[in-house]
């Protein structure tokens, strides 16, 4: 009972000396045990189903990449799956060691860079949205149209993508550092006081431009896609393509909601930490922890409107699963039919083509069968008669050939071959 007194009375300190720090790295001294286990967990959960998720999705796109089909939108959809992936591979592992224990001890270099992978991927995501609307809304407005040489611009899309995403949020690179705190090692965004206005400045602009602009911008040209896709078309291909087109904005625009509606309560606590005065209320531990986690969970539900929602990927994961499937079947099929034709031989024992194929007038010297048909043909005397009655078959032309009535002769044909043969026999 003291125990548990004095832990209570310790964290209550805690609370009171940590209440307006601003932590980074997404570490936070959790209170209650509970939260420290749940936390963790959730985190784990959404690394599995992302993970496995985003890899389908990036499988099936680098699979019909290969068949040939490759296009801006589908390349878009790699990068933001590609981000998805290293948020979960990078970033999740760390924020659940870090919610799961009271202290920081991850080092220094985890500290400075976690705050800003995580919001660099993150940027980097909504930029990409923004390309995706825009090249959503050119295919609406033309989906006939072919594009031709579009991969020098893609590069220069991406890489414009993400220079802006590692640059937009270095200040938190700079600030986050590691410092002891009443004998508690934590990660900590310590500002000095030269920096505070800027600081101030960048807590204000850094949602304004990741967050508000894009989604405002993707609006606007979902807007203008869905408009396209209303109209309709005089020839059946123009239908086909315009439905086609329909069916791609709204998925478009489901994961772009979607992602909005995720992120926001993450927004929220960051305005409210970043803009926090001395003797205000401070945000709730397990509403900060959740919105995290919250933000981790969209990388999960991104591979999952993909593969639900468009019938191009739900194709595309049927073709994967054949083409996996057909790669590993030539093997077992040459295997089974191996021991099926001959169980005793083995494959080392098997005779070589070459050695099945017999030319005529050509055998092998060495060979006991081509042996045994010299014996057999040294044991039987060809009568001379007989020979030259075959040879003259084989040399003449047969009368037979161009005999308009060749029934005719049968008989008399029938009797020359039975008197040759009963003089070869006198003889």
């Amino acid at each position: 009972m003291l125990a548990a007194a004095f832990a209570d009375s310790n964290s209550s300190t805690m609370n009171v000396s940590f209440a307006h720090l601003h932590f980074a790295g997404g570490y936070l001294p959790l209170d209650s045990k509970d939260w420290r286990t749940v936390i963790p967990a959730l985190l784990v959960a959404v690394c599995l189903v992302g993970f496995l998720g985003n890899l389908c999705v990036i499988g099936i796109l680098l699979h019909s990449a290969r068949k040939g089909k490759p296009s801006m939108i589908h390349s878009l959809i790699l990068n933001l799956s590609l981000a998805d992936l290293s948020l979960l591979l990078f970033s999740a592992p760390v924020r659940a060691t870090a919610y799961s224990k009271g202290v920081w001890d991850l080092g220094w270099f985890v500290c400075k860079s976690s705050d800003w992978f995580i919001h660099t991927c993150m940027a980097a995501k909504s930029l990409t949205i923004v390309a995706v609307a825009k090249v959503c809304f050119m295919y609406a407005s033309d989906p006939a149209k072919q594009v031709g040489n579009y991969r020098r611009t893609l590069c220069w899309v991406l890489v414009a993508i993400w220079a802006v995403a590692g640059l937009l949020p270095l200040p938190e690179w700079f600030f986050s550092t590691t410092r002891n705190q009443a004998g508690v090692e934590m990660c900590l965004m310590d500002v000095p006081a030269v920096a505070e206005v800027f600081v101030s400045m960048f807590g204000k602009l850094y949602p304004l431009l990741v967050f508000c602009l894009p989604l405002l911008f993707a609006s606007f040209y979902f807007w203008r896609a869905y408009g396209q896709c209303k109209k309709k078309g005089s020839k059946t291909h123009n239908l086909r393509n315009q439905m086609r087109s329909k069916q791609l904005t709204t998925m478009l625009l489901i994961t772009a909601v979607t992602s909005a509606l995720l992120w926001l309560p993450e927004w929220i606590a960051w305005l409210w930490v970043w803009h926090l005065k001395a003797g205000g209320p401070t945000p709730p531990q397990g509403f900060i922890a959740l919105s995290q986690v919250l933000v981790f969970s969209i990388s999960s539900a991104n591979p999952l409107i993909f593969l639900m929602m468009s019938e191009e990927f739900k194709a595309g994961l049927k073709g994967l699963w054949k083409w996996t499937v057909t790669k590993k079947s030539p093997i077992v099929s040459e295997s089974q039919e191996i021991a099926a034709g001959n169980p005793q031989v083995l494959p080392d024992e098997l005779p070589s083509p070459e050695s099945r194929i017999s030319t005529p007038g050509k055998e092998k010297t060495g060979s006991p069968s081509s042996g045994r048909e010299k014996t057999e043909k040294a044991e039987i005397p060809v009568l001379p008669d007989v020979e030259q009655f075959w040879h003259e078959r084989d040399t003449v032309p047969s009368e037979q050939d161009n005999d308009p009535v060749p029934w005719e002769h049968e008989d008399q044909e029938t009797g020359d071959c039975d008197k040759q043969i009963s003089m070869s026999k006198q003889k």
